[in-house]
């Protein structure tokens, strides 16, 4: 059985409409990552934050108010004519929602925190909601009035991949006929101070794959697809899961796992290797992953695929990244681009001469051609790897 996008929604610090940042990952721009020491005082860090001005939510959903639940009101109502034919065709109760995050609205906490230690008293808008994993689900089935199963996943950075896998069982196991899936992500002092704690994050712009990488820039995103077995401009073609089991934050050196995950994302898709135009990978620009996943691509793909880490242009988006990264394949398989221009692996820095020598794409590079078929990669603490292959419908 196939499955289909028909539909796709994406914020980030590239923008937050479909045209405004396929063309700024055409252009390999970087000016939505932007020093900031809000989290970090006295430490100016590279972020990319969305920028766009966020709905709020109405007051009947007091309860769920912070950031990454305006981010996905603010994606969801870009579906709303999607969602409307979907839910007129099978009814509100065939209708699921299956998200993921790593940090919901974690920061509403922090500043609630702060507040008890400065005045005594937490401020009379919060409630614990705001933060819980299930809320941006919770909230966004009630707002649009969707009665299928509503759940989050939170698997560190690919938690958004696994909402995917997820929701690929709902529909296959005719539980849904449509899924609203995908994830969102804001940025807060817990991530931030986390990686800074780690010594993962970059002292300036992140450089995936190159030489002297020395981490990532954290950044903000939320991306929402409506999924069904209705046909649409993207298909899923096949989508695979493994672990590495081998360390809660470093990556298996070896990346055998992340190679499994490839190949047998390819076995679903039923594609050789030769197929794929496009490989988005998932790149933090820190030493260890990238070294890891590079090896890994080698070994399945050779040199011969053009690859890259669209990364080094939004920052690394955590829970959403997978969704987000899927979106931007989502962009480049659509009749928006049909000279076939793919996303470059932008790092501002010579290609790390270490690594195996992969098929890096630069920035305007386009097959002359439309893209047919794209595989994504998103990993994650604790090795939770997630490939997915979708391809031009």
């Amino acid at each position: 059985m196939r499955f289909y996008f028909n539909d796709a929604a994406l914020l980030c610090a590239l923008g937050h409409q479909r045209s405004e940042i396929l063309g700024a990952l055409q252009r390999g721009d970087r000016s939505g990552l932007v020093a900031s020491d809000e989290f970090t005082p006295g430490r100016p860090l590279y972020l990319g934050r969305v920028g766009a001005e966020l709905p709020e939510l109405p007051d009947a959903w007091a309860a769920y108010r912070c950031r990454n639940n305006r981010l996905l009101l603010a994606a969801a109502r870009q579906l709303e004519n999607t969602l409307f034919e979907m839910t007129a065709r099978y009814g509100a109760d065939r209708i699921g929602v299956v998200l993921g995050t790593s940090t919901s609205g974690v920061r509403n906490s922090e500043l609630a925190l702060q507040a008890l230690a400065e005045t005594g008293a937490i401020p009379a808008g919060f409630h614990y909601k705001q933060q819980q994993m299930g809320a941006g689900a919770d909230f966004l089935a009630g707002y649009l009035g969707l009665g299928g199963p509503r759940y989050t996943v939170s698997t560190a950075c690919s938690s958004s991949g696994k909402a995917i896998l997820s929701a690929r069982r709902l529909l296959d196991l005719d539980l849904c006929d449509a899924v609203l899936v995908g994830g969102a992500d804001s940025l807060c002092g817990l991530t931030v101070n986390g990686f800074a704690a780690l010594e993962s994050v970059s002292k300036g712009l992140c450089r995936p794959f190159g030489a002297g990488r020395d981490g990532i820039n954290l950044g903000e995103a939320a991306a929402l697809f409506v999924m069904s077995r209705v046909p649409g401009p993207v298909a899923l073609l096949g989508a695979a899961a493994t672990s590495d089991a081998h360390h809660f934050s470093a990556p298996d050196p070896v990346g055998v796992a992340v190679a499994a995950a490839m190949r047998q994302a390819l076995e679903q898709a039923r594609l050789d290797t030769a197929q794929v135009d496009y490989v988005n990978l998932h790149g933090t620009a820190t030493p260890l992953n990238d070294a890891m996943e590079s090896r890994a691509v080698h070994e399945v793909f050779g040199g011969r695929v053009p690859v890259g880490s669209s990364k080094g242009m939004t920052g690394h988006t955590l829970g959403t990244a997978a969704a987000l990264e899927l979106g931007f394949c989502w962009l480049l398989l659509t009749d928006a681009n049909p000279a076939g221009a793919l996303i470059p692996n932008v790092n501002d820095a010579d290609d790390d001469p270490a690594l195996p020598r992969l098929n890096w794409v630069r920035p305007g590079q386009t097959l002359g051609r439309p893209v047919g078929v794209c595989q994504s990669n998103s990993f994650a603490f604790g090795g939770s790897n997630v490939s997915i292959v979708v391809a031009r419908a």
